[in-house]
């Protein structure tokens, strides 16, 4: 629900994680203290049945507040984003300190006497850690896939509650008459806070939720654009007939292979980070249907690259899997690898370091390049010296491209030492006939060459500090810019 909203970085993480821990905490204190006064499985059941009520309304809740909060992030309005992001949060509290108030009273109420005490406790906390076992797997691997988030919490939530009212119904006939009423209580929230889709931008023709994505898409004029989580970049688009409007971040890796000495060649190609196919279908137009191993992370992009992106193309070898693992299994060696695995704002770290730019290289045939998008703020170049220190100790040669329009630079490696005379000299040797994209994308490249600094940061298996500096460089920014300075989906 979350990163629909607010995204996947490790503060996301942290911040769910250690709210979680904490009011579990809240909860086993209250639910000992409970378990002492009123040890009657009668109020035992009660919790349960209240506390299945509660993942119910509060985590709909949840999801409605940040619905809200969605449309407060496509209209940048930083008060209303914070304020939805207070309201999830008090939301939470109250269905996770009931389901810590568990545990505690449970024991309570098995241990009969002091002889039999390390059983019970034992057994409790084993079946529950099998059900924190179960509601990891269950929720990522087929629920939220096949239901989305909303029904996952009305499945898990009236799971529960089913399980409370039969016990309070056990224990306690009238009891269990009086908790009834939660599912009647639940029914208008329930129709109320899963009816419509997730989000409902301007243009949407499709949503979904993925094992690791919220997916959307967009459709602007003759164009369709792939958003993911909170929306706030496109990774793909595809505008009817394979039209391309203008160079876009994706259109500059074409002028990568361009850095070498001419006359310059590109038979095949490797993407790492997929999406929905813009970068090979570029390349496919340019130097025709060469052929393209695809790394996505997330098959349900890859669907929707199929039905809305026109993801078909024959020479396009589409591979399912984390980016890194399967660049390692694929046994040929490319003339061109492209990687660009944003969750925006943030690079996957493995995806950054030199062990892995060491496996790029053996990836790479002898005038082979790497060309990797990297975030920045004007103010700010942290991120991209250290990205550049990190592959100056794996390749000779770096170069830097920033993106005009955007928060994008373009970094490519070469194997063979080269300069950025090579770029326009092959730019000036193009042959008549070259298609304009390829032109106006060599073109925009060596226009907007950067001196390629390099940091004292290198970024390693062992230690990789990437968000520590995207966090600080995007606060810094949103400091000294506003959220104003953000670009949208048009940018």
């Amino acid at each position: 629900m979350l990163q629909t909203v607010y995204g996947t970085s490790n503060i996301v993480w942290a911040n769910v994680i250690g709210l979680v821990l904490f009011f579990l905490t809240v909860g086993y204190f209250l639910g000992g203290w409970l378990a002492d006064r009123y040890p009657t499985p009668r109020l035992f059941y009660g919790l349960v049945s209240l506390a299945g009520f509660c993942a119910i309304f509060f985590l709909l809740l949840a999801s409605a507040l940040l619905r809200w909060a969605a449309s407060a992030l496509a209209a940048v309005n930083v008060g209303a984003i914070l304020s939805s992001l207070v309201g999830v949060m008090v939301a939470l509290a109250v269905p996770i300190t009931l389901l810590g108030c568990l545990s505690p009273f449970a024991i309570r109420l098995g241990v009969r006497n002091v002889e039999e005490a390390g059983r019970i406790s034992g057994r409790i906390y084993a079946v529950s850690t099998w059900g924190s076992l179960m509601g990891t797997y269950l929720p990522v691997l087929w629920v939220i896939p096949q239901a989305g988030t909303r029904m996952a919490a009305l499945f898990f939530g009236g799971l529960l509650l089913v399980v409370g009212l039969v016990g309070l119904w056990a224990s306690d006939r009238r009891a269990g008459m009086v908790g009834l009423l939660l599912p009647l209580l639940l029914l208008p929230f329930v129709l109320l806070w899963t009816r419509g889709g997730v989000k409902d931008l301007p243009g949407q023709i499709f949503e979904t939720e993925s094992a690791y994505n919220y997916i959307q898409v967009l459709r602007q004029g003759d164009c369709n654009y792939l958003l993911l989580n909170e929306g706030q970049a496109y990774h793909s688009f595809y505008c009817d007939g394979g039209r391309v409007p203008r160079v876009s971040v994706w259109s500059i890796m074409l002028a990568a292979p361009f850095f070498n000495a001419a006359p310059a060649q590109v038979d095949n190609l490797a993407v790492i980070g997929l999406a929905a196919g813009t970068i090979p279908k570029q390349f496919s137009q340019v130097f025709g249907p060469l052929p393209v191993d695809g790394i996505e992370l997330d098959p349900a992009i890859v669907q929707a690259g199929r039905d809305y992106f026109a993801l078909n193309d024959p020479n396009i070898n589409v591979i399912v899997g984390d980016g890194r693992y399967e660049l390692n299994r694929l046994p040929g060696r490319y003339d061109v690898i492209t990687i660009d695995a944003y969750k925006v704002p943030y690079i996957p770290w493995h995806l950054t370091t030199q062990e892995f730019f060491q496996e790029v290289r053996d990836h790479l045939n002898e005038d082979g390049v790497v060309a990797i998008n990297v975030g920045r703020v004007p103010t700010d170049r942290r991120l991209v010296e250290a990205m550049t220190a990190t592959m100056l100790t794996v390749f000779p040669t770096v170069h830097a491209i920033d993106i005009p329009g955007s928060l994008n630079t373009i970094l490519v490696a070469t194997m063979q030492p080269t300069t950025a005379d090579n770029l326009r000299a092959n730019l000036a040797a193009l042959p008549a006939g070259t298609d304009p994209l390829l032109i106006a994308a060599i073109e925009t490249a060596a226009q907007n060459l950067v001196p390629a600094g390099a940091s004292d940061v290198i970024f390693t298996d062992e230690r990789a500090p990437l968000e520590t500096i995207v966090d600080s460089l995007v606060l810094r920014y949103l400091l000294e810019q506003g959220p104003a300075g953000l670009p949208g989906l048009g940018g």
